[in-house]
């Protein structure tokens, strides 16, 4: 691939110009002379006299350290248990430990006597900055009671894709929506003296060689989508600490990117202080110490001897190391870690720190952020008399939190939505069918059932050609140690399992995969699974068999990356009858019952992407069977964000619940009955196919194992969905009430600072209930901009018949777009047009008014 003609021809400056909206307006063109340049939308703000006294303050201490005590601010050290990063204190000087922690939804690291949370996602449906400060203020005094003044989060990496794995770690799709809500956590954070730190700065998209992959993205790209929300941290949030990603951005490691970090976020937007790498993230000395970031974590590969030996020889400059020990302490002050001491963590271990009103919170959390995609009328249940809960998730297969440094261990037990459910249902009975075998994987297929064994083959190709390596027979397909013929194939290898199945019974079998490379399983020479590495830890097969033999037959391809070594060898295989049988019993209790509610789930995880959005295993088989069954049924999505609904039509209603953290079942419960409404819209669009949105290339997603493009350039959700016409299943900002709003009265004005737009709000419905009014922004043409692009909202609770009147300001600054680096933000001149509504595809009112 030619690169350099790739990059010209799709971003240069511009994001998509293929698709014809991302041509940058020249520099000296009629519309870019026009107004000047919008400078206040990235300049820095004048420091405060807190933060000059901090900066002063920490100058003063630098000044009287010895190079090595400077050295050890540039580096952590291992940490104990309950906590993932330290660096030690200067007791000569007076300056405390760091004790870095794990993650945004919950103190990590296998903390215990901490609140699991409802997810990011969750918080971010509810669209409501107060909400993420409460979460915040909570979420950090139980870092603070553990010791830990360091919190890792929040995770604010925008959503380009919603197959990204750690989807359930971060907010959304809309940097501006991105921005409001990482700020308003950020203060609840930093209210407790414990340092924010946002992350992963920046284009950190997707798990798949997360390591090593180089983002290709526009400049304008990065402004207008990837920055804003860590600008926002910046400058209305006032965060501590910013955390680079693993990528590289265009060429160059996030760590030792200076365009990134000296440039934007310390020149252009004023950031004062501790830039620290991910976890094993740094790779150079003297150009991460050049590039404006300050830490590394963990270990001290290279920002510690190897860094004293820089600034001895002079390839970095004392003044230069200053600078990097200066700016972890601003923050360390600023924040008020010197004046506010914590707890040794080690005499908290085991020390309870949750709270009866965090586990409130937790609730308020999980309901206000709980999005209502469908209702016929089901919702709220009105006395039913008798209720079937289904479905795996529902009790022992509960999915409350993700996986990797976003887990957290609850304090106690978690209600799940079975608990929840009878517990508030009292009298009226309530029966549970798990319908499903679940979605963790299978037990391993035994011996047994291959007879005489498995034939493998084995080729130094990663295509299944040319000269075997050799044979051998394996009793069963568990295998996670490279086989020794291939031992020394470090570029990748191939191998072909062949033999017989014995299926004990007729019935409906699932099979599962567990695989570290590319892997097929064909049954009776028919393909029924192709598993992809870097994607779910299970992926699943469902297969009708009957009674006796049947042949199988399985290839495994460990492929290394482009300039990598080949992936860790894993290959098991497990099936279990029955699951068909599962979905009958299901249905029967369904058909027994007033309603059904089917829970339903996925696991997510860092270090993982999504390889489809279609609910995991056989439970959209099982939704299926419950609403045929009975036709008041009723899905709960436990889900990390969109999935595939091939049965909306048949349900009745459809709640996105996310993960919801230790208090699901109650939360649950309480918007099942009607004590309390579903209050979230969507933070993120729900596609209707796999292949909608963004990335339809493999280039542009997960990339070609050393770059990935970002082709779409400005188009990324619902901005994509409104450009390119396609129709998703749910859009941004959608959700639904139990009761009902109507808008009107819309007037829009100019004002010093930009527009203003104030319309009434009636709740029409007969019950008392929140809407998110949300406002959008078309730019003139001359803007090429992909599509309206959300500027304000806010969330008003009303009750029966009430009428409000909101007011919705938008700066002139958040009018600009990012042209190119000559003519910088620029605010284009000419008619814009303003949506108010409640998504971004139901805007009933607009208007129109001309800037100069």
């Amino acid at each position: 691939m030619d690169v350099t003609r790739r990059s010209m021809l799709k971003w240069s400056g511009a994001g998509v110009a293929a698709a014809g909206f991302a041509a940058v307006i020249p520099a000296g063109s009629a519309e870019a002379a026009a107004v000047p340049n919008a400078g206040s939308v990235t300049a820095a703000a004048a420091p405060s006299a807190a933060t000059q006294a901090a900066v002063k303050q920490a100058k003063q201490l630098v000044a009287e350290m010895t190079l090595d005590e400077k050295i050890a601010y540039c580096h952590g050290i291992p940490a104990t248990k309950g906590f993932t990063g330290h660096i030690p204190a200067n007791e000569r000087l007076g300056i405390p430990a760091l004790r870095l922690a794990d993650g945004p939804s919950g103190v990590g690291n296998g903390s215990t006597g901490v609140t699991q949370w409802p997810d990011s996602k969750a918080l971010a449906a509810t669209w409501n900055p107060a909400t993420a400060t409460d979460y915040g203020k909570a979420y950090g005094a139980e870092q603070a009671a553990k010791g830990h003044n360091v919190a890792l989060a929040p995770c604010i990496n925008l959503l380009r894709l919603p197959h990204w794995g750690r989807s359930f770690e971060t907010y959304t799709e809309d940097p501006f929506l991105n921005g409001q809500l990482a700020a308003a956590t950020i203060r609840g954070i930093q209210a407790n003296h414990v340092i924010s730190t946002v992350k992963h700065f920046v284009a950190n998209n997707q798990e798949i060689l997360r390591n090593s992959i180089d983002v290709v993205v526009s400049p304008r790209a990065l402004q207008e989508l990837y920055y804003p929300g860590f600008r926002a941290a910046v400058q209305q949030g006032q965060v501590g600490a910013v955390m680079t990603s693993y990528n590289k951005i265009n060429g160059t490691w996030a760590q030792e990117n200076r365009v990134n970090v000296q440039d934007t976020l310390r020149d252009a937007w004023g950031f004062d202080g501790m830039v620290m790498s991910d976890w094993g993230g740094t790779h150079s000395t003297v150009q991460t110490a050049k590039a404006g970031s300050d830490t590394e974590m963990p270990g001290s590969t290279y920002l510690g001897d190897a860094l004293k030996a820089a600034v001895q020889s002079g390839s970095v400059s004392e003044a230069q190391l200053d600078t990097m020990v200066t700016q972890v302490l601003t923050a360390m002050i600023r924040v008020g870690l010197f004046d506010h001491p914590l707890p040794d963590p080690a005499t908290v271990v085991d020390t309870v720190v949750s709270t009866p009103a965090h586990l409130a919170l937790a609730r308020r959390i999980g309901v206000e952020g709980s999005v209502l995609l469908k209702n016929d009328g089901v919702l709220p249940l009105a006395r039913p008399r008798s209720i079937a809960v289904i479905g795996n998730a529902a009790d022992a297969g509960a999915q409350t939190h993700g996986g990797g440094s976003g887990s957290v261990n609850p304090n106690g037990a978690v209600v799940t939505p079975l608990a929840g459910i009878r517990a508030r249902a009292g009298s009226t009975p309530v029966t549970y069918s798990p319908g499903t075998l679940g979605i963790a994987a299978v037990p391993v297929v035994p011996a047994a059932a291959f007879g005489a064994g498995l034939t493998a083959t084995y080729y130094a190709s990663t295509d299944l050609t040319g000269a075997a390596l050799g044979t051998e027979t394996v009793p069963a397909l568990n295998i996670t140690a490279t086989p020794a013929a291939v031992a020394g194939q470090t570029d990748g290898w191939s191998a072909r399992y062949t033999g017989t199945f014995h299926a004990d019974e007729t019935a409906g079998y699932r099979f599962s995969l567990g695989v570290g490379g590319l892997t097929t399983l064909s049954i009776d020479g028919k393909e029924v699974l192709t598993a992809l590495p870097g994607r779910e830890a299970v992926q699943n097969a469902l297969v009708d068999l009957t009674a006796g033999e049947h042949t199988v037959e399985v290839t495994y391809v460990s492929a290394a990356p482009v300039g990598g070594r080949a992936p860790r060898t894993s290959l098991v295989l497990g099936a279990q009858a029955g699951y068909d049988k599962l979905h009958q019993a299901a249905a029967a209790a369904a058909r027994a019952a007033d309603v059904a509610v089917v829970v339903v789930a996925d696991v997510t995880s860092e270090g993982m992407d999504r390889s489809t959005l279609a609910l995991p295993a056989d439970q959209n088989e099982l939704i299926t069977a419950v609403a045929q069954a009975n036709p008041n049924t009723v899905v709960v999505l436990n889900t990390s964000g969109a999935v595939l609904m091939p049965w909306l039509g048949s349900v009745k209603a459809v709640l996105a619940n996310w993960y919801a953290g230790q208090e699901q079942g109650n939360a649950l419960a309480a918007m099942l009955f009607g004590d309390e409404e579903p209050g979230g819209r969507l933070p993120e669009t729900f596609p209707a196919a796999n292949d909608q949105g963004p990335a339809k290339t493999t280039v542009e997603f997960p990339g070609d194992g050393v770059q990935v493009y970002y082709d779409e350039g400005l188009a990324v959700g619902y901005r994509w969905y409104e450009h390119s016409g396609e129709k998703p299943l749910f859009p941004f900002g959608f959700g639904l009430s139990y009761t009902s709003f109507r808008l009107g009265g819309l007037r829009l004005s100019r004002t010093a600072g930009g527009l203003r737009a104030q319309a009434t709000v009636t709740n029409t419905g007969r019950r008392a209930g929140s809407e998110v009014v949300q406002l959008y922004v078309a730019a003139p043409d001359a803007a090429r901009e992909p599509a309206q692009q959300l500027k304000a909202f806010t969330k008003v609770t009303l009750k029966p018949g009430q009428t409000t009147t909101v007011t919705l300001e938008v700066a002139r600054d958040d009018l600009a777009v990012w042209l190119d680096s000559t003519t910088g933000w620029t605010v284009v001149p000419g008619s814009y047009t303003v949506g108010v509504g409640t998504s971004s595809a139901d805007l009933p009112l607009r208007g129109r008014l001309s800037l100069s």
